[in-house]
């Protein structure tokens, strides 16, 4: 699977675009469902990597970003050679928890739409604060949506 950041001139609205390959879909050529949860994951990780977040040193120092709910809705598949654009945008935040919203479109028709929550845990699965620089981040890039 390959991606490429596409633009996007909302500034609090990340996208990138996904080709959909053979591996990504069932024997009748239809992206399998739970390759979506993949694609916004991805989508997530280069949307916080994009606003400056590494996420590989927060791990090292301790802070865990896990995905604790999502609730998902599948409008229309994708199939085989697709591209496919999906979006990140955080709509709100909490002391422990960030919820991301993530969109899946084919040009303008919308494959996919989700709700993420992620927490953020210890290395003992312990909840625990977001750290204060994550916070910063986050409230700067989520400027014009409500948190």
């Amino acid at each position: 699977m390959k991606t490429a950041e596409g633009s996007n001139e909302n500034p609090v609205k990340h996208q990138i675009r996904v080709k959909i390959y053979y591996e990504d879909t069932d024997a009748g050529g239809v992206v399998y469902y739970a390759n979506y949860l993949r694609y916004m994951e991805r989508a997530r990780t280069e949307f916080l990597s994009e606003k400056g977040m590494s996420i590989a040193e927060h791990h090292r120092q301790g802070f865990f970003f896990v995905v604790v709910h999502v609730d998902i809705s599948y409008k229309q598949p994708a199939r085989l050679g697709d591209i496919i654009s999906i979006t990140s945008e955080i709509t709100e935040m909490k002391n422990v928890s960030i919820v991301f919203k993530n969109q899946v479109f084919k040009e303008t028709q919308m494959l996919a739409e989700a709700r993420v929550t992620l927490a953020c845990i210890d290395k003992n699965g312990r909840p625990q604060r977001i750290p204060e620089d994550v916070r910063v981040l986050m409230e700067k890039t989520a400027r014009g949506n409500v948190l």
